[in-house]
C-alpha cells in the first residue's frame, strides 16, 4: 500500500471516528434538552397552585419556632459547641425538602388517569429523560422551601455561613436530595398504581426516614440498631451535607463521600424509575 493510500484510509478512519464523536454528543444534548423540557413542564404547574409550597413549609416552621426554641433552653440534646437551634435548622431544611419530594410521586397516577402518562411513553423521548425531569422539578419545589427555612433561620438568629460557594453548595444539596425523595416516591408510585395506597406508604416512610436519621439529634446518642439503620439512610448523609456547608461546620463522612453516596443513590433511583415507568400505564 502506498504512502497516499496509507493516508487516505486514515483520513476515513479520522472522519469515521470524527462522525461518531459528534453523533454521541448530538445524543447528549438532546437527552439534557428533552430533560429540561420535562423539568419545566413540571415546574409550571406551580403557576396553578402556588399555595401549595407555602402550606408544605408550616410544618418545619413550627419545628423551629416551637421544638428548637424549647430545646435549645433546656439543651436536652448535647449538639457540642452548637446551639441547638443551629444544629437543627440543617435537619429541618432536609425534612421540608424530603415532605415536599415523597408525594410528588402522586401526579404520576394523575396523569395516567388523564393519558398524559400514555402520550409521555408514545413519545420519543427516553425514559430516564422522563425520570429525571421530574426528579429535577421536585428541586425547583424545594428551593422555595430552602429559601422560607433560611429566612426563618436568620430570624432565629442561626450563625450561618452565607460565603456564595456554600450557599451554591447547599443549593446542590437540596436539587440533589430532593430529586433522590422523589424518584424514590415515583417508584412506590409505578408499583402501588393507586393514590390511596401511594398515600398510605408515602405517610409510612416519611416519618421513620426522618426519625432514622441525624436530623433532630446526633447519631451517636442513638441505640445501636437506629445507628445502623441512620448510617444506610440516604437522609442522614443530605443532612450532614446540610449541616457542613449551611453552619461551616466539618462533616462526620466527609464533603466528598456525603456527595458520592446522594449522587450514587439517585442516579440508581432514576435508573430503576426508568424501567418501572411504563408499569404506571398498565
Amino acid at each position: 500500500m502506498t504512502h497516499r493510500e496509507q493516508g487516505v484510509q486514515r483520513s476515513g478512519l479520522d472522519s469515521q471516528v470524527s462522525l461518531r464523536s459528534v453523533g454521541g454528543l448530538d445524543l447528549v444534548i438532546s437527552f439534557v434538552r428533552k430533560t429540561l423540557v420535562i423539568a419545566e413542564l413540571e415546574a409550571r404547574k406551580l403557576r396553578h397552585d402556588p399555595t401549595e409550597l407555602f402550606m408544605r413549609a408550616v410544618q418545619p416552621m413550627l419545628w423551629l419556632l416551637v421544638f428548637g426554641q424549647v430545646f435549645t433552653r433546656t439543651r436536652a440534646i448535647p449538639t457540642g459547641q452548637l446551639r441547638y437551634i443551629d444544629f437543627m435548622a440543617p435537619g429541618i431544611l432536609a425534612q421540608s425538602v424530603l415532605f415536599v419530594a415523597i408525594f410528588s410521586g402522586i401526579t404520576i397516577i394523575w396523569e395516567r388517569d388523564l393519558g398524559i402518562v400514555h402520550k409521555f411513553l408514545a413519545s420519543p423521548t427516553p425514559r430516564s429523560a422522563l425520570v429525571l425531569g421530574k426528579a429535577l422539578s421536585a428541586g425547583v419545589r424545594a428551593l422555595s422551601q430552602a429559601t422560607i427555612i433560611y429566612l426563618l433561620a436568620l430570624l432565629l438568629g442561626v450563625e450561618m455561613d452565607w460565603n456564595i460557594l456554600a450557599l451554591l453548595g447547599v443549593l446542590l444539596v437540596v436539587i440533589l436530595g430532593s430529586a433522590l425523595f422523589s424518584t424514590f416516591s415515583l417508584i412506590i408510585a409505578c408499583l402501588v398504581k393507586t393514590r390511596e395506597r401511594f398515600m398510605g406508604i408515602g405517610q409510612v416512610m416519611t416519618m421513620p426516614l426522618f426519625f432514622a436519621s441525624n436530623a433532630i439529634y446526633p447519631i451517636s446518642i442513638m441505640p445501636g440498631w437506629l445507628k445502623v439503620i441512620a448510617h444506610i439512610n440516604p437522609l442522614s448523609y443530605e443532612v450532614d451535607l446540610l449541616r457542613a456547608l449551611m453552619l461551616g461546620q466539618p462533616s462526620a463522612n466527609g464533603i466528598a463521600l456525603d456527595f458520592a453516596v446522594l449522587f450514587a443513590v439517585t442516579t440508581l433511583l432514576i435508573l430503576i424509575g426508568a424501567r418501572l415507568y411504563p408499569r404506571v400505564a398498565v
